[in-house]
């Protein structure tokens, strides 16, 4: 097998050669995951000896970097140039799979005009005949219910008089969804023939395909992430479900692993769904499938299978520690699931099934506030431009960290100083700040019930936002009481992800104070690994991150060893992208060349700073002082490094000079007359350096 998959006989005697499609520019549905995913996909190709070209024109990305792909040619990805690369280096194979949707539409653009055929390239992976029964609606559609798995009542069509004629066959309101294209871009709900005639017209101009479905929005969303190889072994490698029902965009959705609502009836009656879909439409490699569930019977719709990674794909990579990206490049040559060790932890092999003892939450990030009218509705189509990861023992203590990841001032859940730009009225509209809506919506007598009613969110998850809307109340009465904080009672709130200064806003004291506090009452975090086994078995791993729920680290940090803190730029968002990772994964690698141990604290499931094999000990942790304190605190760095993450690490200059922590580079204080206007334009004055008015 692995002679086989090196070398073609008909190529002479050089090594196999593969073509990687990248996905281009960053776009909102389309971001650094495919930076990961195709990066990873390399390294795991030279690692059998292929000889990898790279079609990609990001210079932002690792992956377009010197020293990964043997060959890289920065032009756009697009039938047209690819097939003018395939001209020119005869590929044995091409993998579609690694670079989104621009890459998958690529793909199967070259395979309809030929271009495969005629340069005899392989399709790696997942056969081209399953890509377009995945990507054409009305074909998915009819695969599914030849083999008796229920799929939205639908009709696919190709121009505005057909889609109306489909609605009103099936009936006000409807779903509709745009083919081939990335991010539910063009999708919506229509309650109006005006409105579905508008939203088709526009879908018609990227589209050449649309298709109308019943509309079941209040059901809830549940995605597996499904590994399958050439031999029909499967796995799920991680189930999500989001907190915001059907009619809210998987990306735009605060999303949970591993779900939290399922019945273990309805957990693996859809993981077998999810196994039969897969096999049926003979994938091979890593794909995911999004279900419908009514929570009301055991009713339950397929609404789509992606048959290639995806930025869900990154976030289940991430929040397992399962490298999914590898696997699936070293299935696409022919090996099995049984015949790969998982390379995260080298003691199981590639089909054991990731356990979880902690959970993860996803949030996504949005910039709106820089469009002015923009719209703060959010659906069915993608506006987020990037996410967070956060890991916590309980669902409050991750969900009040994916927040402060958020930046931009963000607390926790409650204790914000940016004004909820919604009525408390009504919270049943999504938006960004819905969630932070409904703790302000349950702090004013608001009941679970009626929340639930309002907005179709399962009570569970509404239970936990009023158990720390419950908390806040007790910290503000103990706060009252102007004695000591109570060991017992900061432990609870630790424990359900509030930090330092949101305690110090609700007591009237200062964070400082509050941290002096928790440390005499022996309240800290301890450091847990994400090692996939759910300590099933012993595991030495460099992937962390804290919690309040424990009484021992996992791992000792080791002695001796010269170690840099190097802080990562969290969630992408307009300004702070890709190129800040590219910058961080550099200088960990020039660190290592130097000798150095570096240490890494990032939050973005999307990049490959957060790639478990690049070397460095990981922190998946906010960014913010109270935690680059902690880890200082456990890990002792020489100093650290802030000028590859972008403004996030800049901001804590001052208070890592405060805190004694060494700032390597710009001094601290010239960082804040670089940053500070005023003081920067006082600099100038006292320069004679000239300056706008």
């Amino acid at each position: 097998m692995r002679a086989r998959a090196r070398r073609q006989p008909d190529r002479g005697d050089r090594p196999m050669r593969v073509l990687v499609l990248g996905s281009g520019a960053l776009k909102i549905g389309e971001a650094g995951e495919f930076d990961y995913s195709g990066s990873q996909a390399i390294k795991a190709l030279k690692e059998e000896g292929v000889e990898v070209w790279l079609v990609n024109p990001n210079i932002a990305t690792i992956q377009t970097s010197p020293g990964l792909a043997d060959r890289i040619f920065l032009l756009p990805v697009t039938p047209h140039f690819v097939s003018r690369v395939i001209a020119l280096g005869k590929p044995d194979g091409i993998l579609l799979s690694f670079g989104g949707q621009t890459a998958l539409n690529c793909g199967l653009a070259l395979h309809r005009e030929g271009v495969l055929r005629r340069h005899r390239v392989r399709v790696l992976g997942t056969p081209i005949a399953a890509i377009e029964k995945t990507e054409d609606r009305a074909v998915f559609a009819r695969a599914l219910r030849s083999i008796g798995v229920d799929v939205p009542r639908s009709g696919a069509a190709g121009d505005v008089s057909a889609v109306l004629h489909e609605a009103r066959r099936i009936g006000y309101p409807v779903m509709m969804r745009t083919a081939f294209t990335l991010g539910g871009r063009g999708s919506g709900i229509a309650r109006t023939e005006g409105d579905l005639r508008r939203m088709a017209t526009e879908a018609f101009t990227t589209s050449p395909q649309v298709l109308v479905e019943e509309d079941l929005t209040g059901w809830k969303e549940v995605e597996y992430e499904v590994v399958r190889d050439a031999a029909d072994n499967c796995i799920t490698v991680c189930n999500m479900e989001n907190v915001d029902p059907l009619g809210v965009h998987t990306g735009e959705s605060i999303v949970v692993a591993p779900s939290q609502t399922l019945t273990d009836e309805e957990y693996f009656a859809l993981r077998a769904l999810a196994f039969k879909v897969i096999r049926h439409f003979g994938i091979v490699g890593e794909c995911n499938i999004q279900f419908a569930l009514d929570p009301r019977s055991n009713g339950y719709r397929v609404i789509e299978v992606n048959a290639r990674l995806s930025r869900s794909s990154a976030l289940a990579s991430k929040a397992t520690g399962y490298p999914l990206a590898r696997i699936a490049a070293k299935l696409a040559l022919g090996h099995l699931l049984p015949d790969l060790k998982n390379s995260m932890n080298d003691t199981t092999t590639a089909c054991f099934e990731p356990a979880l003892d902690y959970m993860v939450v996803k949030m996504p990030k949005w910039d709106l506030e820089k469009f002015q009218g923009a719209s703060h509705f959010i659906g069915s189509e993608m506006k987020s431009v990037g996410e967070v990861m956060a890991i916590g023992r309980s669902f409050e203590e991750a969900l009040q960290k994916g927040c402060r990841m958020l930046g931009d001032g963000i607390r926790g859940l409650v204790g914000n100083d940016f004004n909820i730009r919604q009525s408390l009225k009504d919270v049943s509209q999504p938006t960004p700040r819905r969630v932070f809506a409904l703790a302000e919506a349950l702090s004013r007598g608001r009941t679970v019930a009626d929340l639930h009613a309002s907005t179709g969110i399962d009570p569970w998850f509404l239970e936990k936002m009023k158990r720390i809307v419950t908390l806040r109340a007790r910290i503000e009465a103990a706060g009252r009481r102007r004695g000591a904080l109570e060991a017992g009672l900061l432990r609870l709130v630790k424990q359900a992800g509030f930090s330092d200064d949101q305690i110090a806003a609700f007591t009237g004291r200062t964070p400082a104070a509050v941290a002096r506090r928790r440390m005499v009452a022996g309240v800290v975090p301890v450091v847990k690994q994400i090692d996939t086994l759910a300590a099933e078995w012993p595991v030495k791993t460099n992937y962390l991150y804290t919690t309040y729920h424990g009484t021992e680290d996992d791992l000792v940090p080791a002695d001796g060893e010269r170690k840099v803190l190097v802080l990562g730029s969290g969630a992408y968002r307009i300004g702070s992208s890709v190129e800040f990772d590219w910058c961080c994964v550099s200088a960990t690698e020039a660190l290592r060349r130097l000798g150095y141990s570096p240490i890494v604290i990032n939050c973005n499931p999307e990049t490959v700073s957060t790639d478990y094999d690049m070397g460095h000990t990981l922190y998946f942790e906010e960014l913010t002082f109270e935690r680059i304190h902690d880890v200082c605190m456990k890990e002792r760095p020489l100093g650290v490094l802030l000028a590859f993450g972008g403004q996030i690490p800049n901001n804590h200059a001052l208070a890592c000079a405060a805190a004694g922590i060494p700032v390597f580079g710009t001094h601290p204080q010239d960082i804040d007359r670089a940053e500070d206007r005023h003081k920067f334009s006082s600099l100038l004055d006292r320069l004679g350096v000239p300056q706008p008015a």
